[in-house]
């Protein structure tokens, strides 16, 4: 008869704790990888391939920081040797660990090739050109755009009152709307919603976008002078 308990089962306290160990000094020296991987490529996030005689191993960063490294040989199952989730069984990482200096060299082998590849780049590059003469007509045309439409903003102000208020008008099917406030224009929109901001209090058009629509202001000029002269045709019909 068996006598109860059986014998008691091994500690595997011993190896686990080696484990933790070398995964501590691996994770420390492939995050120096990782580091070294985000420098080189210039970006917050990444991964790269290094290959050995045995195996593919491939280093993932985040932050600069080692988000996991994945030993996969040629023949057999991949291992995450680091990673976040359970750390690998300890065949499997003797496994790994035995290729580990050949990923290493490999890594380093291919920041040595890169070594002089930037020397004979030139940093003498040709001379920007200046902007400041579009910029000036831009702002010129714009700057006249604006104390029209101001001007119109201010005689709208007068005649319907309240303290805002749109004229819209279409110019050859184009649809343009002036906003106005006590204060002058507020925006001059063309093409209804979702349209061109002529004029807004954000940022300019385009100097091709101006080009194409500041000949065509004349166009809603005259339709608001047209509005005017429409208003004054009712008031002088007027009897009293």
């Amino acid at each position: 008869m068996t006598s109860w308990p059986p014998v008691d089962p091994a500690d595997a306290s011993a190896v686990a704790e080696h484990r933790d160990d070398l995964l501590a000094a691996v994770r420390d020296h492939a995050g120096r990888i990782a580091y070294q991987l985000a420098r080189l490529e210039g970006g917050d996030y990444g991964q790269a391939t290094v290959e050995t005689d045995r195996a593919e191993w491939t280093v993932k960063y985040e932050g600069g920081d080692l988000e996991y490294l994945r030993f996969a040989p040629g023949r057999g199952t991949e291992t995450y040797v680091i990673s976040t989730k359970q750390p690998p069984e300890p065949e499997a990482l003797a496994d790994a660990l035995a290729d580990y200096d050949a990923f290493v060299a490999g890594f380093n082998d291919y920041v040595a090739s890169l070594d002089g590849v930037l020397d004979d780049v030139s940093t003498e590059f040709p001379e920007v050109a200046t902007t400041d003469g579009v910029v000036a007509e831009r702002d010129r045309v714009l700057g006249r755009v604006r104390e029209v439409c101001d001007r119109i903003a201010r005689e709208l102000h007068r005649y319907e009152g309240g303290d805002y208020g749109t004229f819209t008008s279409r110019v050859d099917g184009t649809r343009w709307e002036l906003k106005w406030d006590a204060d002058g224009a507020s925006y001059l929109r063309v093409g209804g919603t979702g349209g061109l901001y002529l004029l807004s209090q954000y940022e300019p058009p385009s100097a091709d976008d101006i080009r194409e629509y500041a000949p065509r202001f004349r166009g809603f000029v005259d339709a608001y002078n047209e509005h005017v002269g429409e208003l004054e045709s009712d008031l002088a019909t007027v009897e009293l």
